[in-house]
């Protein structure tokens, strides 16, 4: 073990720690929520329902990415096993994120409904509140095609447009998150306020991610991505980078071929501090919207 790979068990053990902590209670929440309704295929409330099964996919793509470490351009992999597989593993991640967007998505729309706005004639307000939650998931479908196509292709152009793409995509949902929670806060009834507890928690974590995760990705991963790798768009102008193929040789190499590494430089600090939060804080954001945020009867 050399200094450069010192970190790598800690780390990766710590992140495995964490995620199967993450899957336990996901679990107890999904079992839980359908016990008391007689199993999951008698819970009636189609919202309730949609949540669980999100929260249950993006926690458990979450702890298998967490066992498999990808880092997706270089096929870099922790193991050197098919499991580790980039493409597989960029396939996972697809029913994961939209899961993740759907979570999100879902949670605005219910809170729309169970707290409606006392001004639905303002247009500009209604369109906010009705058609934001619906353009933050197209925004992370249609990123989807850039990071699969980057995948197999080893260009890093395409992953920035990704990254855009969840960028825009919750600044998008950043005035509703506001008007949400200033609408929640702004409830003094003691007995509506109980009504609406887990709405006000709920604007109160969504407001709070949205400020994060857009503040981050305009002043650090879109400046990073768009003006460190992309004149070298290709990713085939070093040993250390694969050389993208072509047709279905791409396909299979983005497959097939991963680069087993545990050195620092490979991963280097952005990928893990984006690695790292991304399968700590986005489960957590996911197993608490699985309970389906919404008013009391």
């Amino acid at each position: 073990m050399t200094p450069d790979t010192a970190w790598a068990w800690p780390w990766w053990s710590a992140m495995v720690a964490v995620n199967i902590i993450n899957v336990i209670v996901c679990l107890t929440i999904f079992r839980r929520t359908s016990h008391s309704a007689g199993g999951f295929s008698n819970i009636t409330d189609q919202y309730q329902k949609r949540m669980l099964l999100m929260g249950l996919i993006f926690t458990l793509v979450g702890a298998y990415r967490a066992v498999f470490v990808s880092r997706y351009l270089y096929q870099f992999a922790w193991f050197d096993v098919l499991a580790n597989s980039p493409l597989l593993i960029r396939f996972f991640a697809i029913f994961a994120e939209l899961s993740f967007a759907g979570l999100f998505a879902y949670a605005m729309l219910r809170f729309s409904k169970d707290l409606a706005s006392n001004n639905p004639t303002n247009p500009v307000l209604d369109f906010i509140e009705r058609k934001s939650p619906y353009l933050l998931f197209f925004c992370i479908f249609t990123a989807q095609f850039f990071a699969t196509i980057a995948t197999i292709n080893k260009n890093n152009t395409l992953f920035a447009i990704e990254e855009t793409l969840w960028t825009v995509g919750f600044l998008l949902i950043l005035p509703l998150a506001f008007i949400q929670l200033r609408r929640a806060l702004s409830i003094k009834a003691e007995a509506e306020k109980q009504r609406i507890r887990m709405l006000l928690t709920s604007s109160k974590v969504i407001f709070a991610w949205c400020i994060g995760y857009c503040s981050y990705g305009v002043f650090f991963h879109l400046p990073m991505d768009f003006f460190s790798d992309t004149a070298n768009s290709t990713m085939a102008v070093t040993t250390t980078v694969p050389v993208a193929q072509a047709g279905l040789a791409a396909v299979r190499d983005a497959f097939f071929v991963v680069n087993e590494s545990k050195e620092f430089g490979d991963w280097g600090f952005g990928f893990l501090f984006w690695h790292s939060s991304y399968f700590s804080i986005c489960v957590w954001l996911a197993i608490f919207l699985m309970r389906a945020p919404r008013a009391q009867e």
